[in-house]
């Protein structure tokens, strides 16, 4: 038997990725990031999500000294 993955809501994925869950759902929409929907609503798998981030080119990295 296949064990049970917790899937999040937009909100909650928002307030992880530190997003507005409007963000969350757009790129969702725009099948930017891991995403199913189910009863109507957007839901996420942490792991998916934790994966995704890693890859995601949000922001270039510099460290402190370049950015002087």
């Amino acid at each position: 038997m296949k064990e049970l993955v917790k899937a999040f809501n937009a909100e909650e994925i928002a307030e992880y990725l530190r997003l507005h869950p409007y963000t969350i759902r757009r790129l969702a929409r725009e099948k930017k990031i891991p995403a199913f929907r189910a009863g109507g609503q957007w839901r996420f798998r942490k792991d998916d999500i934790d994966q995704w981030s890693k890859s995601y080119p949000f922001v270039k990295k510099t460290s402190r000294k370049e950015s002087k």
